[in-house]
């Protein structure tokens, strides 16, 4: 079969030279190998993500001269496959819902960094510091029948137990210039969020299901996520599904160093179009000559 890749661009806002990178990287590995080039449109985010925005990608994926097959999966279409998989988890005994509020668990941090540091994932984020998992399944049911807002936690100790160690495929190169089999390391993001009473999936859960129901067989992308394949890995193996080579890429950065974000007018794709910027211009923009 041929190689299987992907773009998978969330509609919240226009693309950038830093997407346009990416896009192209995928595009250049499926002509470079005969392999098949999808696009995903990650749109779970129903506050944020827009039809003009989704509109945009279109129309700058084709100014750059990128094909991709069709249809496109938009994630908001198959709800069904992400309950799935949760509730595959669930039945492992791996999901549990925490009821805390943000604003809740940031003063739990606090509290906590009161005597010492409390830890945090790759991202700088905190770990999960409540106790939810200590509550009966009486006083969940009741709190979830109350309507109480909840998210949906993998028990991440309980998720290693079940697996054991786990590693992944690295064609490029990590941020500390790692390369080659690389050994995950899922604990070190904690009880992660699968879920949220108001959204019934989560980026790692969802981009998990979605490669491997689109047999996606080298994921290239940026390397702001090569710490979450530890994740990704640990959710591949807990729901038997298999495994594709990594391929992270450096980040598009501004003049100060900062990756790009989607309000970086500068290097929009839109604005580089509308100041006369060619597509073949954008190559060397991005350093792909």
């Amino acid at each position: 079969m041929p190689p299987v890749f992907r773009f998978a661009p969330s509609p919240n806002g226009l693309l950038h030279l830093g997407h346009a990178y990416s896009a192209l990287l995928n595009f250049d590995r499926a002509r470079e190998t005969g392999g098949r080039l999808l696009l995903r449109i990650e749109d779970i985010d129903a506050t944020r993500c827009r039809p003009e925005f989704e509109a945009a990608i279109y129309e700058d994926l084709a100014w750059l001269g990128i094909v991709w097959e069709t249809p496109v999966r938009r994630q908001s279409e198959h709800l069904a496959d992400y309950r799935a998989a949760l509730e595959k988890l669930t039945a492992l005994g791996l999901v549990y819902p925490a009821f805390e509020s943000r604003a809740e668990t940031a003063r739990l941090v606090a509290a906590r960094e009161a005597d010492r540091p409390w830890p945090r994932d790759p991202d700088g984020a905190p770990l999960y510091p409540g106790d939810a998992k200590s509550l009966s399944a009486d006083e969940r049911t009741r709190l979830i029948a109350s309507g109480v807002p909840y998210a949906l936690r993998l028990d991440m100790v309980a998720a290693c137990r079940r697996v054991g160690g786990l590693s992944w495929s690295e064609l490029g190169v990590g941020p500390d210039g790692e390369r080659g089999i690389i050994a995950a390391r899922p604990e070190s993001w904690g009880d992660v969020i699968l879920a949220r009473k108001e959204t019934p999936t989560s980026y790692h859960l969802s981009v998990v299901v979605d490669d491997a129901l689109q047999n996606v067989s080298e994921v290239v992308r940026g390397r702001d996520l090569f710490h979450a394949t530890s994740v990704h890995r640990l959710l591949q193996v807990l729901l038997g599904l298999p495994e594709p080579t990594y391929r992270h890429h450096a980040l598009i950065r501004d003049s100060a160093g900062r990756k790009l974000s989607k309000s970086s007018r500068s290097t929009g794709l839109r604005e580089l179009r509308s100041a006369g910027v060619a597509p073949a211009d954008v190559r060397p923009l991005v350093g792909l000559g």
